[in-house]
C-alpha cells in the first residue's frame, strides 16, 4: 500500500519527537503492509515554520537510516499545509511542497472554525493547476454544519483524504460515522494513516482499508490505498484516475443516524489480493528507477 500522509520525520513537528520513533514508525508502517510513506510535516505559518528545503534534508537523513537498518520502505516528500494566503507562490518558491513534487498537496483546514475564504484558497490553487487534497476533513468539528461544503470542493475538484483512524474508530463514533458517509456519499479518494507516533496515532493503514472495503468493497477500497495513491506520485491528471463510485444503501435512500447500521451493495473481487503478491513492488521499481 501507498501511504500519502504521515508524521514520521523527527522532532520537525507534533509527529515523532526523535530518530528512535521515526525508525519505530517505520517498521510499524512496513509490518501493516505499507512500501512508500509520504512524509508530510504541517507547514502552518507561526506554529510549524517548516520549509520546503528542511524537509528535503529531514526525508534524506531518515531514508539513509531507514536503508542502513534494512527497513524496507521508500520515503518521499510532501506537507501537511495549512491553509495561507498565496500558498501558489510559497509553492513555486520551494518554500511549501507539494506531493512528490507533483501537481497534488495535501490541505488542511483549522479543526475547530470553518474558514471564510476556504473556497477560495482551493480555487486559487486549481486555476494554478494544482490539486489540493483536503486531508481529513472527517475530523473536523464543523463538518456536520459545513458538509455542503465538502461536495462543494469535491465537484470543483478537490480531492479528499481521510483517516484510517476514523474508519476503525480510532477518532470516536463522530469521525468514524461522518469518515463512512463521505465514503459511501462517493467524496472520498485516498485513505491515509496521517500517523504521528507507535501509540494512539500508529500507522493502522491496513485496519482502515479492511474497514473500507466492507463498505464500498474491494475494487474501491484498493483504489484508496494503491491506484490513486500510485497516480499522485506518478503525477497523473485526475480524470485519468477512477472516480470514487457512490454506494447504494440497500433497500434506504437515506443515511443512517448511527454509525454501524450500513449494509451497501459491492461487488467482490479478487482486486486486492494484489496486495500480497508483489505487483505493487513492480510499480514502486517503476515509479522511482
Amino acid at each position: 500500500m501507498i501511504d500519502l500522509h504521515s508524521h514520521i520525520l523527527p522532532g520537525i513537528d507534533d509527529g515523532a519527537p526523535n530518530l528512535e520513533m521515526s525508525v519505530a514508525m517505520a517498521r510499524a508502517s512496513v509490518a501493516n503492509g505499507v512500501t512508500v510513506l509520504a512524509c508530510t510535516p504541517h507547514i502552518m505559518p507561526g506554529v510549524w515554520n517548516n520549509s520546503g528545503p528542511q524537509i528535503r534534508q529531514s526525508v534524506a537523513n531518515l531514508q539513509k537510516t531507514l536503508n542502513e537498518l534494512e527497513i524496507p520502505l521508500h520515503l518521499v516528500t510532501g506537507a501537511d499545509v495549512h491553509i495561507a494566503p498565496d500558498l501558489v507562490g510559497a509553492i513555486r518558491s520551494g518554500r511549501v511542497l507539494t506531493l512528490h513534487d507533483t501537481r497534488y498537496i495535501l490541505l488542511e483546514l483549522p479543526h475547530h472554525v470553518a474558514p471564510v475564504h476556504a473556497d477560495e484558497c482551493f480555487f486559487q490553487l486549481l486555476t494554478a493547476g494544482y490539486v489540493p487534497v483536503f486531508t481529513h476533513p472527517e475530523r473536523l468539528s464543523w463538518i456536520q454544519q459545513h458538509y455542503d461544503l465538502m461536495r462543494r470542493l469535491f465537484d470543483s475538484g478537490v480531492w479528499m483524504q481521510i483517516t484510517a483512524g476514523s474508519l476503525t474508530g480510532s477518532f470516536g463514533s463522530r469521525a468514524k460515522y461522518w469518515a463512512e458517509k463521505m465514503l459511501c456519499d462517493g467524496l472520498v479518494h485516498i485513505l491515509a494513516s496521517d500517523t504521528h507516533n507507535v501509540g494512539h496515532r500508529s500507522p493502522v493503514l491496513a485496519e482502515g482499508w479492511d474497514a473500507a472495503r466492507r463498505l464500498v468493497g474491494d475494487d474501491e477500497a484498493y483504489h484508496l490505498v494503491v491506484t490513486r495513491p500510485y497516480g499522485i506520485l506518478n503525477n497523473d491528471l485526475p480524470g485519468s484516475l477512477p472516480a470514487p463510485p457512490v454506494a447504494q444503501l440497500e433497500g434506504r435512500d437515506e443515511m443512517p443516524a448511527r454509525s454501524g447500521q450500513r449494509k451497501y451493495r459491492a461487488a467482490r473481487s479478487d482486486q486486492h489480493d494484489r496486495m500480497g503478491d508483489g505487483g505493487i513492488s513492480r510499480w514502486m521499481r517503476q515509479l522511482f528507477r
